[in-house]
């Protein structure tokens, strides 16, 4: 198995690089942001996994060990195949997609090309659970530590990343009270009050 590559770019086209190391070239289906990165600096590193199936053999790449792991979750999916995974990771990042993930964000996952509302139901159902803490606050930085009372109605932006955080472990009150914090330090978007939740907790 081919996990890393270090090395030169020798060609890069439609998402799609030639990594040269060691007198070899490796032709790397590359996430967006690795492309991006590679492309930029017409060298680095890409974490890869190589797929092996009886029409060909196939290896991406990606820019981090946690966009990797999230791919290696994404395809293990009924319906997401390597290239879907790629796509979701070239269209939204590790934070994003988790994000999405945790708070049953359908019709965020959607925006995805060729990915359709059904895919993204299949995702959000047999990825919540696998969703880490670490990865939901890969989508930003902030804390807020600000206390609030727990006893107001809940807004449904507050009540899904409360549900979002349970889905991660946490209890109930803790949730509440991290998701009111964050919102009273002034998080408005559902990655903000996640992100800034996670961190004051």
């Amino acid at each position: 198995m081919i996990g890393y590559i270090r090395g030169n770019v020798l060609y890069s086209g439609e998402g799609t690089v030639l990594l040269e190391n060691g007198g070899i070239g490796y032709e790397i289906i590359c996430s967006g942001s690795l492309f991006a990165k590679l492309v930029t600096d017409g060298q680095g590193e890409a974490y890869t996994y190589l797929q092996v199936r009886e029409d060909g053999i196939s290896l991406y790449g990606f820019v981090s060990l946690e966009e990797k792991n999230m791919f290696l979750k994404l395809i293990t999916v009924s319906g997401v195949g390597p290239k879907m995974g790629i796509a979701v990771l070239s269209a939204m990042n590790v934070g994003e997609i988790a994000v999405a993930i945790a708070t049953s964000d359908v019709k965020m996952l959607s925006t995805v090309k060729g990915l359709g509302k059904k895919t993204a139901e299949r995702i959000i159902l047999e990825l919540r659970e696998k969703v880490s803490a670490a990865e939901l606050m890969s989508a930003g930085t902030g804390g807020a530590k600000v206390s609030a009372p727990v006893t107001e109605k809940l807004s449904d932006l507050e009540e899904d990343a409360v549900v979002g955080l349970m889905s991660l472990g946490y209890t109930r009150s803790e949730s509440v009270k991290a998701v009111r914090r964050a919102v009273e330090g002034g998080a408005g978007s559902m990655e903000e009050i996640i992100m800034n939740a996670l961190r004051s907790m």
